[in-house]
């Protein structure tokens, strides 16, 4: 089975990176990192077909520069999902994220999502959108079941 993992900088790489490691060898794995963060790409471990993608937005940007921001993104996540042909989507919650796991699900790919270790009482903005198509939606931390009552916490990733 093969699985897309989306990375993007810091605390995201880390958790998608351990998981790939707590999951082994039983997955063929595909890797979408930010063009825009080259350390990321450096760190994988476990071999795999590395796609680039714009992130969906940089602080500051003013909306009509963030709308078209996230269509060029949606484009770069159908591309990338009709060529890896991955059977499911998994994430830590980037804004990038959220284009490929709406046109994942869109195309019949299983979403699983892990919101990040550091929200630890409230809901990222990429969690809030995710959790309310996702197959799997794993918390960090057990206070977000108040916020996330369906999602099964699991611990910490990192």
């Amino acid at each position: 089975m093969k699985l897309l993992v989306i990375l993007s900088s810091g605390g995201h790489t880390t958790n998608m990176l351990k998981l790939v490691s707590l999951l082994g060898d039983r997955f063929e794995y595909v890797y979408v990192v930010s063009k825009e963060d080259q350390l990321s790409a450096e760190k994988i471990e476990k071999a795999g077909q590395v796609y680039y993608a714009h992130k969906a937005r940089e602080h500051g940007d003013n909306i009509l520069v963030a709308i078209g921001k996230v269509l060029r993104l949606f484009g770069e996540a159908w591309r990338v999902i009709r060529k890896a042909e991955p059977a499911a989507i998994v994430s830590a919650g980037p804004g990038m994220a959220v284009p490929f796991s709406v046109l994942g699900k869109f195309l019949g790919k299983k979403v699983i999502f892990v919101e990040d270790y550091s929200r630890v009482s409230k809901a990222s903005t990429s969690g809030k959108i995710i959790y309310r198509f996702s197959d799997l939606f794993f918390i960090q931390w057990p206070e977000l079941k108040a916020v996330y009552p369906k999602a099964i916490y699991a611990g910490r990733l990192a």
